[in-house]
């Protein structure tokens, strides 16, 4: 009986991870058909012609670059800090608590919510407007708690004989962090940081309003202007479209684009994971 019952749970381990690998592939698959008959390199490098029915999406790749990387510029230094107050100089237990049920908080907020807080705080109150400062300051907060997740980790798992090390040599506490810590701990932090890229990469909601503009033939001049982005780029071109037979296909190879870019950006995180690990001789 005991054996039977292990059996059926192992049975419905494998059907659960088959079911799982058939949709991802399935997803893979019907991205890859249909945004293939599009994509060329002139896809990639044109501007967009005669209102996104035809021509390429150079302007959404470089503005969800601009986003993206504006995001990490800001909250890479906030997770890093947070994080070391955390690990190394937070005393209480209660405020330790709090914090990280705020931050655990914080990355269970839907992402449509953080448009919204961009919108009224960073657009109207601050008065940034529409633009690419306000998305990556949007986008920044959203991938905060990513950030301060993997940098705790990575600041715990440097061993204690490390800072016990500096100590005996005279070191101070921030010394110690700062000579010793963080530079043992860089690769899970990178790891976090560019993970915190392909988040932003990929979001829709928060840039929908804070960033993003449906058509734009000009490349942005300064943080302050708005941008196109792919994944609003997509969402543009499903919903608000006028001639879907020539913008469905733009759509599926934005998509193909999108879809390998975060993958691309995935592959460089686990790639410097499996390198830090290997690296690593204690």
């Amino acid at each position: 009986m005991r054996k039977l019952k292990q059996n059926l749970g192992f049975l419905v381990l494998r059907i659960s991870v088959i079911i799982t690998i058939v949709f991802l592939l399935s997803l893979l698959l019907v991205i890859c058909i249909n945004g293939s008959k599009v994509l060329s390199l002139s896809f990639l490098l044109e501007f967009p012609k005669e209102g996104m029915t035809k021509g390429g999406i150079f302007p959404a790749i470089v503005g969800t670059f601009l986003l993206s990387i504006g995001a990490v510029i800001f909250a890479l230094p906030l997770g890093i800090l947070g994080s070391i107050y955390l690990k190394e100089y937070a005393k209480g237990r209660r405020i330790i608590r709090v914090i990280r049920v705020g931050v655990n908080n914080l990355a269970g907020v839907p992402s449509v919510v953080f448009g919204l807080f961009g919108l009224a705080v960073f657009v109207k109150f601050f008065d940034f407007g529409v633009s690419v400062f306000s998305g990556s300051l949007t986008l920044g907060i959203l991938i905060l708690p990513i950030i301060i997740r993997s940098t705790e980790e990575a600041i715990a798992s440097v061993p204690n004989d490390f800072r016990e090390a500096s100590f005996a040599l005279g070191g101070t506490k921030w010394q110690t962090v700062k000579n010793v810590v963080l530079p043992t701990a860089l690769p899970g932090i990178l790891t976090g940081a560019i993970l915190g890229i392909g988040r932003a990469a990929g979001e829709t909601a928060p840039i929908l309003f804070t960033a993003a503009t449906f058509y734009n033939r000009h490349l942005p001049t300064s943080i302050f202007d708005e941008v196109m982005a792919l994944p609003y780029h997509i969402y543009a071109l499903m919903t608000e479209g006028t001639k879907p037979e020539f913008q469905m296909p733009i759509a599926y190879g934005t998509a193909l684009v999108l879809l390998m870019l975060v993958l691309l950006i995935n592959l460089v995180a686990i790639i410097i994971r499996y390198r830090a690990r290997k690296a690593k001789k204690w």
